[in-house]
């Protein structure tokens, strides 16, 4: 019985090293990007934690992204303001007077980013291209979807009984695919892996 439960450890052993060895790229991949993203997340929530949205109070970054929408929706020649929800902590949007959406926490893409950033990060690359990648990606980002917002409220001025296709269907479909372009060019151009496949 003893030689037995021996051999049968060896073997666990054996297959466990080779398993392990052949899939250790994934296995450190995901490692990385599950404690990036944690990581971050958690920082996150830190940040979060401190406005009270039983007060109505919205994040300081979540305003900023409302303020430059307005700004873009402008510059396309409509009237736009936004105001602070009454019930809730959000941004109500109005276009041309009209009430269209409102800008809550989630429409910051701060978790778009997040997301982003871990994916690159378990890559890996070089460490100066790895953080001109990160800066330059989270910049497109966070621009587009001030586009993606301000796009939104226009075109629910116009057709807001597309609400749910121009919201819950097209426009995350928008920022989604970016954010996959970007992993795309990073995989295949600019990490090490694509390095060595040269």
């Amino acid at each position: 019985l003893y030689l037995a439960l021996e051999i049968v450890q060896k073997v666990k052993n054996r297959f466990l090293k080779k398993y392990l060895t052949l899939y250790q790229p994934f296995l450190v991949f995901l490692f990385k990007f599950f404690v990036t993203y944690a990581t971050l997340g958690f920082i996150y929530l830190g940040y979060l934690s401190q406005f009270d949205s039983s007060k109505n109070e919205t994040d300081s970054f979540t305003e900023l992204v409302t303020n430059q929408t307005v700004r873009v929706i402008q510059f396309f020649g409509y009237e736009c303001e936004a105001t602070p929800h009454q019930t809730e902590a959000s941004f109500k949007m109005y276009v041309n007077k009209k009430y269209v959406a409102r800008v809550v926490e989630g429409c910051n893409a701060i978790s778009v980013i997040i997301l982003f950033i871990a994916f690159i990060v378990a890559f890996k690359g070089n460490y100066w291209k790895t953080t001109i990648f990160i800066l330059g990606g989270c910049l497109l980002i966070h621009f587009l979807n001030i586009v993606r917002i301000a796009l939104i409220c226009i075109a629910l001025l116009h057709y807001p009984e597309h609400q749910h296709l121009l919201h819950g269907v097209l426009f995350p479909l928008f920022i989604y695919g970016i954010v996959f372009l970007l992993w795309f060019i990073w995989v295949t151009k600019l990490s090490v892996y694509a390095a060595k496949s040269v």
